[in-house]
């Protein structure tokens, strides 16, 4: 991940003293390994597939994005550490070993958060995941009106904009829900694997059916290195469920800084502090994540 933090400038907030202390992110995705760089960062685990008590990843996918938000570095000598490495991560295990799930859970994932976030201090909810199917596109579906309640509840939703661009129309679902922070990839002009395949101009693109401008911002997620199964282990991964945990990790650290800012507050900053990277609207949205000046 240490490409990614240079192009962010993640530095700028650790000599703030900012690293996500004491904020919460639940992260809702195939669960979590207690990778090195996970042990003290995992605060509580849910396993809504098969009801097991201590935390396990059968797929790797959570265990990267978990590493991505708050991973310690300790087994790289901090060369690939979290971007919020001193945030509070609550891992929901609502996918199974192929990353695939059902709606259900996610849902089911979705409410216990908004029952239980206050008692670990969630602030934070991150979605790298999406469907795209035509009954799940529209802001009527289940899945928008779960991200749409957990965001009413105060919230802040950030979500994958999906890899089924770059043609328009392509943001997956739950991402094109209107409330949420929908996060493209601002590298995918390289031609890089992605869920096995080899992709270029993966990112989705808006606008909605809607007609609502997505994604709301966009970060790197091509070749990003963070933990994986194995103890001390690292892999690449790439896709907008690289780019989305980045945003997610930006957010805790915004919040560290401003406790009292709201959902509507970071989505706000959000926006008047991204990057124009001179790209059409539906392709970058608001522009690139820039932490440097978020936390200005």
């Amino acid at each position: 991940m240490n490409r990614a933090r240079e192009w962010i400038h993640c530095n700028e907030a650790y000599r703030r003293g900012l690293t996500g202390k004491g904020v919460g992110v639940a992260i809702l995705d195939t669960g979590v390994f207690l990778h090195p760089d996970l042990e003290n960062c995992v605060y509580g685990f849910r396993d809504f597939l098969k009801k097991k008590q201590q935390p396990y990843d059968d797929n790797g996918h959570g265990t990267h994005v978990a590493g991505m938000i708050a991973g310690s570095g300790t087994a790289s000598a901090g060369r690939y550490q979290g971007v919020a490495p001193g945030a509070q991560l609550v891992c929901l295990k609502v996918l199974d070993q192929r990353g695939n799930g059902y709606v259900s859970d996610v849902l089911a994932g979705l409410r216990w958060v908004r029952q239980n976030g206050s008692q670990y201090g969630i602030r934070i909810i991150n979605i790298s995941v999406g469907s795209f199917t035509p009954k799940g596109m529209s802001e009527d579906s289940a899945l928008v009106r779960g991200v749409d309640a957990a965001w009413d509840a105060g919230y802040v939703v950030v979500v994958a904009a999906g890899n089924n661009g770059p043609a328009e129309h392509t943001i997956t679902t739950p991402g094109i829900s209107r409330k949420v922070i929908t996060v493209g990839c601002a590298d995918d002009d390289r031609e890089v694997e992605v869920a096995g395949s080899r992709m270029v101009d993966y990112s989705g693109r808006g606008p909605t059916d809607a007609c609502i401008c997505k994604p709301d911002i966009v970060a790197p997620g091509s070749r990003i290195v963070s933990c994986n199964l194995r103890r001390n282990g690292y892999r690449f991964k790439s896709g907008t469920s690289m780019s989305t945990p980045l945003v997610a990790g930006a957010a805790a650290l915004l919040l560290e800084q401003n406790p009292d800012m709201t959902n509507r507050d970071v989505k706000l900053r959000f926006k008047e502090r991204a990057v124009d990277l001179g790209l059409p609207r539906n392709q970058q949205g608001w522009g690139a994540l820039d932490i440097g000046r978020l936390l200005e």
